[in-house]
């Protein structure tokens, strides 16, 4: 899809590929090898494929390819994960909802990228009186909280000026402090309404009622969580695409999903949550709204037109893989012509 927006719109774009999570250690490497670290330090923009595999799941293992995503998240400096949920009436039949759920869901979830249980020390086990015992510490510093909270209203401003900070502050200390802050960000942007959901509360909310909702933002944990229970009303995960941003120019997209190693060599996975996270490359990183919003409209063309892979048809038929990314293209060019 990007080679074809070069096509059309006169740009070039040098592709480099690079061994990342599983399939470096396959080849004897640690998760995030020195040489891919300096590519992507090096480079105008990271689209990143997913990393995990079955073979790798040993709940003992010191050693995980997750463990690259998170040290590349942390060497780039992308502190707020934008995702998104993109919502086409037409997968109506694959989500869950009546179509009156459906109708005005313009859903952006900010989760916060690089804080949070994710990364906090001490993490380990011990023997305690015989007994297994895990430590996972949630620690946040106000200035990790206050940035990423100053990316949700700054992003509010060009939407629907709403922002919902999600927390857990009648419980935890760490989501009492996020609230205070939240409050404080408030001051600094007064055209912006912001109003305060406990995590349980808002799990609930996002899927009863989804379109009362604008830009949430919410810690580590929660928003992965969130956004992955909002992917149902894109029809499936596969949909959801994600930006990660920082105070850096390189920045870091990918879909939400995982590896889905149950379907790895099929030609059934859906490239639409991938597809998408270049059009946000496209946007952010590049600053080429025009070919941006291609793509988007070239996305909604193809599923209008009927095109669907297995997770998102309610019938027996549907397209591979490669299809999928063909049928996007195509709309891509057919757009060309008639413009």
């Amino acid at each position: 899809v990007l080679q074809s927006i070069a096509s059309i719109f006169g740009h070039s774009f040098t592709f480099e590929d690079h061994l990342f999570g599983g399939n470096a250690m396959d080849q004897g490497l640690e998760p995030l090898p020195d040489t891919t670290r300096e590519a992507c330090l090096s480079a105008n923009a990271v689209l990143l494929g997913a990393v995990g595999n079955p073979k790798w799941d040993d709940l003992t293992a010191k050693v995980r390819p997750e463990h690259a995503t998170l040290e590349l998240r942390t060497e780039l400096g992308v502190y707020a994960n934008l995702r998104p949920i993109p919502v086409y009436p037409e997968l109506i039949e694959v989500t869950p909802f009546k179509p009156q759920h459906i109708e005005g869901v313009e859903l952006l979830i900010i989760r916060e990228l690089t804080g949070g249980l994710h990364y906090g020390k001490p993490s380990y086990r011990e023997i305690v009186n015989g007994q297994r015992r895990a430590i996972d510490t949630l620690r946040y510093s106000e200035e990790e909280i206050r940035r990423v909270l100053t990316v949700a209203f700054r992003l509010a401003k060009d939407r629907r000026c709403l922002v919902t900070s999600v927390d857990k502050a009648n419980i935890m200390e760490s989501s009492r402090l996020w609230r205070q802050i939240a409050e404080e960000v408030n001051t600094e942007h007064p055209d912006v309404e912001l109003e305060h959901k406990y995590v349980d509360v808002a799990a609930l909310h996002l899927i009863q009622a989804g379109a009362k909702y604008d830009v949430v933002v919410t810690e580590n944990m929660f928003g992965d969580i969130l956004s992955e229970a909002a992917s149902v009303y894109s029809g499936s995960l596969g949909m959801v695409p994600s930006a990660s941003i920082g105070d850096s120019d390189i920045m870091l997209y990918e879909p939400i999903h995982g590896s889905a190693p149950d379907i790895a060599g099929k030609g059934i996975a859906n490239p639409i949550g991938a597809i998408l996270s270049a059009a946000m490359l496209l946007d952010y990183s590049l600053g080429l709204k025009l070919e941006s919003d291609a793509v988007h409209k070239a996305v909604a063309n193809a599923i209008t037109s009927g095109a669907r892979t297995a997770d998102i048809s309610s019938t027996s038929h549907h397209i591979s893989t490669t299809q999928m990314g063909n049928a996007v293209i195509e709309c891509l060019e057919k757009h060309q012509h008639k413009s």
